[in-house]
């Protein structure tokens, strides 16, 4: 089962391009599917995460807020997936 990640982003946030750019290296090392979501012109998601930015998700699940940490999303990555 490909397990899926999810980074949340806006324009013009340096922090979620340096984001994107750590998860597309990690993607081709460890093959996952890569699902982006541009919060910009959505109330819902401006509200959940704007303050957050980048957000990324393993499988629904927030792994992180601002950064992201390799090693960690590598265990979970490792991890058996909930059921």
């Amino acid at each position: 089962m490909t397990r899926t990640v999810t980074l949340f982003h806006a324009q013009g946030c340096h922090l979620c391009e340096r984001a994107r750019e750590q998860l597309t290296e990690l993607r081709a090392e460890l093959g996952f599917e890569l699902r982006e979501v541009d919060i910009g012109g959505d109330q819902d998601l401006e509200a959940a995460y704007r303050e957050l930015l980048p957000v990324v998700e393993l499988d629904g699940e927030r792994l992180f807020a601002y950064y992201i940490f390799p090693d960690a999303l590598r265990r979970h990555l490792n991890a058996q997936p909930p059921a």
